[in-house]
């Protein structure tokens, strides 16, 4: 019979896969959405806003009942910088200039590569064996997708950039939730207050906007789908699995969103790649399965 403390360890490793489950099914419906939106009338910086304004109402009545979260300053403001500022809008920008499975690649799938590429350089952390098979299999499948001659790729580097800005801010936030130990609550309720507290007057006041021209239910989808659900529900499952499972996990649980993303961008976008794009989100999947086995072997 186990133990009451393996128990409980089997029992907290299977709500962090499950979490990981519910994540992954998010940033699908995310980097989709993201892509219509971008296609829409609204600029990348109304679509920000609306996200901000849903995750800010969605934590509204977690406040009410619980209060402002309690974090010290300089750990607020990372986080907030990191999660809450950097990596919406680089995604955002991202989606204005490049095809969602570029997104799906490079956000998701590079995730697991930026996480352990600063793991390395500021927590001295050396990858094994499978994982870098695993980070391997990523780079080959970015570097194919970048290098497309399709006319999905046309102009789309600059968007690449971004969505890899986007990665390495999410994986600074996942290492720094990790080294805290921040909880999951605490951390997503600074995001969701604070970042619309910084962005909302700064895009009201200097930035150019596109809301006059768009629909409401143009704007109804990133309000809901990415400020209260991708901002705050997954904001919730991603840090408890962090919590539960460590960032390895969790970054390479991604490995079904390439596909997925890419399949859904084909038909309902019409987003079609090419020999080499289909190659380098297959390569990409392959690593993060791989890489998934072997952190549930671990």
């Amino acid at each position: 019979m186990p133990s009451e403390t393996e128990a409980a360890l089997a029992r907290e490793r299977r709500i962090g896969w499950l979490c990981a489950l519910a994540v992954v099914l998010i940033w699908v419906g995310f980097q989709i959405t993201g892509r219509v939106a971008a296609l829409s009338p609204l600029t990348a910086w109304d679509v920000g806003a609306m996200r901000y304004v849903g995750a800010f109402l969605a934590v509204l009545p977690i406040l009410a009942l619980r209060g402002l979260p309690r974090m010290a300053p300089h750990r607020l403001a990372a986080v907030v910088a990191t999660a809450g500022i950097a990596f919406p809008l680089s995604a955002y920008l991202g989606f204005t200039l490049a095809p969602a499975a570029h997104a799906a690649v490079i956000m998701s799938a590079g995730l697991p590569v930026a996480t352990s590429l600063l793991a390395w350089i500021f927590l001295r952390e050396v990858p094994g064996r499978a994982r870098l098979i695993s980070l391997g299999g990523v780079v080959a499948g970015v570097l194919l997708l970048a290098f497309e001659a399709g006319p999905a790729a046309t102009g789309a580097w600059r968007g690449d950039l971004c969505y890899a800005a986007a990665a390495f801010s999410w994986a600074a936030y996942t290492l720094l939730v990790r080294r805290w130990r921040l909880p999951a609550l605490e951390a997503t309720l600074a995001v969701g207050l604070y970042a619309a507290l910084v962005y909302l007057p700064v895009w009201w006041l200097l930035l150019p906007s596109a809301t006059a021209e768009a629909s409401l239910g143009a704007m109804l989808v990133p309000v809901v789908y990415h400020g209260a659900l991708a901002a705050v529900v997954a904001g919730l499952f991603y840090t408890r699995s962090v919590a539960a499972l460590g960032p390895g996990p969790i970054t390479l649980s991604a490995g079904a969103v390439p596909a997925l993303v890419a399949v859904s961008a084909w038909v309902l976008l019409g987003e079609q790649l090419g020999p080499a794009g289909i190659a380098g989100v297959g390569l990409a999947c392959a690593g993060l399965v791989w890489g998934v086995a072997a952190a549930r072997r671990a």
